[in-house]
């Protein structure tokens, strides 16, 4: 009870002070808490505390494990490490460890006791120091301290060797140069009888054959043998309960030897063949009732695939996965699931011999599952079996949920159009689509639908017949109703009469007052969907010529739309009344047949509209300013000239210019006002003069043809006699009020356009062999100590940078504010960057150059890394 009345005191248990910091009912009575504490421990500090230091330590740890600063602890760790006893040390490398890291410049006066403790006599001290050197080395410490860490390889204790191997692994990640060094001693360490040794120095040598080519190549030479004899023995070793786990001898060794074995034999004919049997041995020999033994399994056939295994490895390999997919874990199921789809690439053959099996997992209780196992079908769809699997995935789609239907449908419907080599039966599978999920049908599969039957004369009976009667019966499903009254409205009269009857077919009885009623329903069912409102109409409108008994009716439906509140209904009303009431002479003309849509340029456009969803990155770099691309909308387009897009009043879909840029004073009129400044008669023929071209802008005459008479143009409307018009005669233009009008409209334009900003050079401000970084700028006119920076930020390396962090510090004089960065991870190997804004005034602009100092954090596989540099190379002018 003294804790509640005497204050804190450096001789405070660790114990109490936990307790005392738990009975806390808020955050305030916690941060008083250990304010007090950490008043005392900095007074036990600077008087020089001997007896109570290692406490208080263990207290600071606590303290920084809870979030509140511990830097004034900092030196008592190296005081700790510096003393003699165990005890001490063990406090003091402990707090090393977590209250340091190694971008703490303190960590360097650290170096020397390290170096000592490593040459100690006592095994346990040495442990203390090779298990904090393996935590928190930076690659000045691994180059001063390897020559230690090697020689401890070599020592008589197993956990001495075991932390020396661990502590090694760290070393070479820092310092990648070293791995020369290590080779042999890794080598050795294969040879030892500890299971914690060996499976260190597996460890050991596959960080070496990552860290260079050289290292790959000595070890295929020379550790074979010993990976080989370890899982050996591993598999046929007798039980030993220190290592068993479930009945299997060190599953965890089985595994990183595997995984060594992997890495050595990947594209190594020689090695490959070398494992082949111990390989065999394995995938036989390992029990897969319990988890541990699928472990194994399935890291042995992760090996078999990785690496030049002969074929009948690789089909024992697949048929393990196959076993895998009967098995009643979920997890089990997904990893066999993801490895077929790896093992396609491999041996397709073996992988549809449990074609079966993977369907079933299609229809999975897990959602995951499910999915894995549809990407997986699909890839296995062949010219053989489409017809199979897809009549299975039809089935199944009738009672999937709802979530999965819209996955299931757009499969189904790839299959179905990529693998139908009968029209016939490409029509059956997307009408029983249609049917049973049509709600989930994406827009361009019914469009390419449509475009099939206009090109199928032969089948368009039959399919008008079959949307009619899977309207009737599934009128809720949207894809199926825009298909069907499109249908009835081309082909109703197919409809009506049993037109191009198939043999498979029985003949239905269908009035026109039924196909009409069919389309109402339609129309009166989707009233919120304007798309199929919009198609019902039309198709009304080609009933009531195909029927003319029905055009009252049809007239009357359609007027019921003239007050529609959306526009595009109640324009398409008015005018279709307009049509069957007052032109009935031309009725019958104006709808026919949709003309037939030729197949193959429909499928070329389909296909090219699937490259919008390329990056416009990659597009940007592959297209030249300038060249003839058209580029669909959502893409970016080059930049285009200053004049020409001066307001923006560019066209998305306007084909580009393939002809050389001019310098012709009237080119930016022609882009803004959308009129053409050469002569179209003939090819290659010269720009029209400059009157010509006032007189087009004014709408105040016609230029004359360039070569030959003028013409005559020739015109009729329908039931009128041919009309003959004259060319326009160009008219006598005041050219003085004409130039006036364009001086007055460009001066409007200029002012109405945002000021340029000055250009300055981009520059690279940082480069390392893991980052660059690049610098573009902006500067708004009028206000020259003021500048917009733009960073951006690309990973040099194969890894991925997580958690990043950009700081920058300027001198007094300069103001700084930061943006916030697009994003706190950056892609590995240049994909893609991430971009920062920084806004800079110089108050001493003209006097003093920009200068700033850079800090960049960030983690690679968990580590973190600390990257810094200063920025003297900004252009002049800034």
């Amino acid at each position: 009870m003294d804790l509640a009345i005497n204050p804190f005191s450096s001789g405070t248990r660790l114990r109490d002070m936990i307790r005392a910091i738990r009975a806390c009912k808020t955050a305030a009575e916690e941060r008083a808490v250990v304010r007090r504490e950490c008043a005392a421990i900095r007074a036990a500090i600077s008087e020089g505390d001997q007896d109570y230091r290692h406490r208080n330590m263990a207290k600071l740890m606590f303290i920084h494990m809870l979030g509140y600063p511990t830097h004034f602890g900092q030196m008592e760790c190296l005081k700790l490490i510096a003393a003699a006893g165990f005890p001490e040390k063990r406090i003091g490398y402990l707090g090393l460890m977590l209250l340091l890291d190694e971008r703490q410049e303190v960590l360097m006066l650290v170096t020397n006791s390290l170096k000592q403790d490593l040459n100690h006599s006592n095994q346990f001290i040495v442990g203390l120091a090779l298990c904090a050197l393996g935590n928190i080395c930076s690659a000045e410490m691994a180059r001063d301290l390897s020559p230690e860490v090697e020689r401890l390889l070599q020592s008589r204790e197993p956990n001495t060797k075991k932390k020396a191997a661990l502590c090694s692994i760290r070393i070479l990640r820092k310092v990648p140069d070293l791995a020369e060094n290590f080779m042999g001693s890794a080598v050795s360490l294969l040879k030892e009888k500890h299971h914690g040794v060996l499976i260190s120095a597996v460890q050991l040598c596959a960080e070496l054959c990552k860290a260079s080519k050289e290292a790959l190549e000595y070890l295929r030479k020379n550790c074979l043998d010993g990976l080989v004899r370890i899982l050996r023995d591993v598999s046929n070793s007798s039980y030993a309960p220190e290592y068993d786990i479930a009945g299997i001898t060190d599953p965890f060794l089985h595994i990183r030897v595997l995984k060594l074995m992997r890495i050595l034999g990947q594209g190594d004919a020689d090695c490959s063949e070398f494992v082949n049997d111990i390989l065999a041995q394995v995938a036989t020999k390992t029990e897969s009732n319990k988890n541990a033994g699928n472990a194994i399994l399935y890291e042995c056939v992760e090996t078999i695939m990785g690496i030049e295994a002969t074929s009948g490895l690789r089909v024992l390999a697949i048929n393990i996965l196959g076993r895998f997919l009967s098995n009643r874990d979920n997890n089990i199921r997904y990893v066999a699931l993801n490895m077929l789809m790896k093992a396609m690439e491999v041996d397709t053959q073996a992988v549809q011999r449990h074609r079966a099996t993977i369907l079933e997992c299609v229809k999975d209780a897990d959602v995951s599952i499910r999915k894995r196992a549809l990407e997986l079908v699909y890839l296995l769809v062949n010219d053989a079996n489409a017809k199979s699997l897809t009549k299975e995935l039809v089935d199944y789609l009738e009672v999937s949920d709802q979530d999965f239907k819209d996955d299931l449908t757009a499969k189904i419907c790839s299959i179905v159009e990529k693998f139908s080599q009968d029209k016939l039966w490409y029509l059956d599978q997307m009408f029983k689509v249609l049917s049973l999920a049509g709600n989930y049908v994406k827009d361009d599969v019914w469009h390419a639908l449509i475009v099939l039957i206009s090109n199928a004369s032969e089948l368009q009976g039959y399919s008008v017949r079959s949307l009619y009667k899977a309207l009737l019966a599934c009128g809720e499903q949207e894809s199926l109703v825009r298909v069907a009254v499109w249908c009835i409205g081309e082909y109703g009269e197919m409809l009506v009469n049993n037109v191009g009857m198939l043999d498979i077919e029985e003949p239905i009885t269908v009035t026109e007052s039924d196909a009409v009623d069919a389309v109402e329903v339609s129309l009166k069912r989707y009233s919120a969907d304007v798309t199929t409102r919009a198609m019902c109409l039309v198709s009304l409108l080609k009933l009531s010529s195909r029927f003319p008994p029905t055009s009252e009716r049809i007239k009357e439906i359609v007027a019921q739309n003239k007050g529609n509140t959306v526009l595009e209904l109640q324009q398409r009303s008015i005018e279709f009344n307009s049509i069957i009431q007052r032109h009935q002479s031309i009725k019958s003309s104006l709808l026919e047949r949709m003309p037939v849509i030729d197949e193959a340029s429909y499928l070329a456009k389909r296909a090219a509209s699937t490259q919008a969803t390329i990056s416009s990155d990659k597009l940007a770099a592959a297209a030249t300013p300038g060249s003839s691309l058209k580029l669909p909308n959502g893409v970016a387009k080059p930049p285009p000239a200053p004049l020409a897009d001066l307001l923006d009043l560019s066209s998305d879909d306007a084909p580009a210019t393939t002809s050389a840029p001019t310098t012709a004073p009237n080119d930016f009129l022609q882009d803004l006002l959308g009129i053409s400044l050469t002569d179209t008669s003939t090819a290659g023929g010269a720009p029209s003069a400059s009157t010509d071209i006032l007189m087009d802008l004014l709408s105040i005459g016609s230029s004359p043809v360039q070569n030959g008479p003028p013409t005559v143009s020739n015109f009729s409307l329908p039931g009128q006699a041919e009309t003959k018009v004259a060319p326009v005669t160009p008219q006598v233009v005041d050219l003085l009020d004409a130039l006036q009008m364009i001086m007055i409209f460009t001066v409007a334009m200029l002012a109405c356009s945002p000021n340029e900003n000055t250009a300055y050079p981009p520059i690279t401000a940082f480069q390392s062999a893991a980052l660059k970084i690049t610098f573009n700028f902006k500067k708004q006119s009028g206000k020259p100590q003021e500048t917009t920076i733009h960073a951006s930020f690309t990973n040099l390396t194969s890894n991925t940078f997580t958690d990043f962090i950009f700081q920058a510090a300027v001198p007094k004089f300069i103001q700084l504010r930061l943006d916030p960065a697009s994003s706190n991870t950056l892609p590995a190997s240049g994909n893609d960057s991430v971009t920062q804004s920084l806004s800079v005034t110089n108050n001493q602009h003209g006097q003093k150059p920009l200068a700033m100092r850079i800090r960049i954090t960030y983690k690679v596989n968990g580590e973190d890394r600390l990257e810094q540099g200063q920025i003297n190379n900004f252009p002049a002018g800034l």
